[in-house]
């Protein structure tokens, strides 16, 4: 099983969605602190990404940001995180997020959330990331995403044991239990990547 230590958490940057998600996204960063795990975030002053971040801060939690130069230059950043790494890009962001987690949460959240939620399920498909990936499905928000990757897997777009990559949770509750009692994935499964 994973002995998650540091948890990198997706999610929105917006400050106009319905409370639920903020609370939730507070929830997940107070349990994460709780459990003496570390939290990893895009770096990020407003929306879930502001909410999770505090919600570890304010429980004695530790939380990384990863954040480009371009949004440090547009005062996007966070003002008291524990640590602020800064890439040069997206990309880098992205790579390094990956690298310092032991586990991956993929809250709410547009394009960018859902882009990089993706990217690391393709990831994990081709041996990258071996590390448990759990979609945080608040208030059934990804439910027709869900529906969409079953249907991949159905249309064999990805194999079957694809659909095994991700697990879903209902509350921030169960995604570190899900965490907690996922084994790591195989990484030999890559020779079933091209169907």
């Amino acid at each position: 099983m994973t002995k998650a230590k540091t948890i990198c958490v997706y999610c929105a940057s917006s400050s106009r969605v319905a409370s639920l998600y903020s609370e939730a996204a507070t929830r997940l960063g107070s349990l994460i602190a709780r459990k003496g795990m570390t939290l990893v975030t895009g770096g990020g002053c407003q929306g879930l990404m502001r909410a999770v971040e505090d919600g570890a801060l304010f429980n004695g939690g530790k939380a990384i940001g990863v954040i480009p130069r371009f949004m440090i230059e547009a005062g996007w950043q966070h003002p008291s995180l524990t640590e602020l790494r800064v890439t040069e890009n997206m990309h880098e962001r992205k790579k390094l997020m990956a690298d310092l987690s032991d586990a991956v949460i993929a809250l709410p959240g547009g394009c960018g959330t859902m882009e990089e939620l993706l990217e690391i399920i393709t990831w994990k498909q081709l041996g990258i990331y071996l590390n448990p990936i759990v979609i945080l499905n608040t208030g059934g928000y990804y439910n027709h995403l869900i529906e969409q990757l079953s249907h991949a897997v159905e249309e064999h777009f990805m194999g079957e044991i694809h659909g095994k990559i991700w697990s879903v949770a209902s509350t921030p509750e169960e995604a570190l239990s899900i965490i907690e009692t996922t084994p790591a994935w195989d990484a030999s499964i890559r020779k079933y990547a091209a169907l």
